[in-house]
């Protein structure tokens, strides 16, 4: 019961103080980071499979001799390769030194072993370079798609610096890279570049 002639004073500043911290608390949300696409960006996969595609292709068009090598590379680099010649090779040492006598010597010298390995090796080696003589070839192909990029992008950014640099004289500003203009809005020659390049390799 409240006396007659008496007003009721609630407390207002815990409701206020609720009400700044429902602000605080909605103005903390408005932060929140945006949500991310599931998966990578639609361009990145796009340029994957573009990659893919043409690597694929590159296989099918790859001619018979470049297809055996690549098989035969492939498989003497892995472990099934050493381990079928730790098999062989000690078979056939057991047997020709006598330790495993479940068949008669027919290289006690080795030197059909030796004369086997070393066959083997000059073949292998043959097929080792070829497979790194198509894996070059591809190496150059990717570098003069990223030399093509690299000067893409330069002549792109050249361009911005140029549209910029408009601007801010239109507008009157100055800023601290003023005498760096003139030479970021040139395009960058490359043939000079790499003269210099081999000129600096020289010296």
């Amino acid at each position: 019961m409240v006396p007659a002639g008496c007003s009721l004073r609630l407390p207002l500043r815990p409701v206020m103080m609720r009400s700044q911290d429902e602000r605080n608390a909605s103005a903390a949300r408005t932060t929140f980071p945006p949500p991310q696409p599931d998966g990578l960006a639609p361009a990145l996969v796009r340029n994957i499979r573009a990659l893919q595609e043409r690597r694929n292709a590159a296989e099918r068009e790859a001619s018979l001799q470049d297809r055996v090598a690549e098989t035969i590379t492939r498989f003497t680099g892995s472990m099934a390769f050493v381990a079928l010649h730790v098999v062989l090779f000690g078979f056939w040492t057991l047997v020709n030194t006598g330790l495993l006598p479940i068949l008669p010597k027919w290289d006690a010298s080795f030197v059909i072993l030796g004369t086997s390995a070393s066959v083997e090796a000059i073949f292998l080696s043959t097929f080792v370079l070829i497979s790194q003589n198509r894996m070059a070839a591809a190496a150059d192909k990717r570098a003069d798609l990223d030399l093509h990029i690299g000067l893409l992008a330069e002549h792109e950014v050249t361009k911005l610096v140029a549209m910029v640099s408009a601007i801010t004289d239109r507008m009157g500003i100055e800023t601290r890279a003023d005498p760096e203009v003139g030479e970021l809005s040139q395009d960058v020659a490359p043939d000079a570049v790499l003269d210099e390049i081999e000129r600096n390799g020289q010296a």
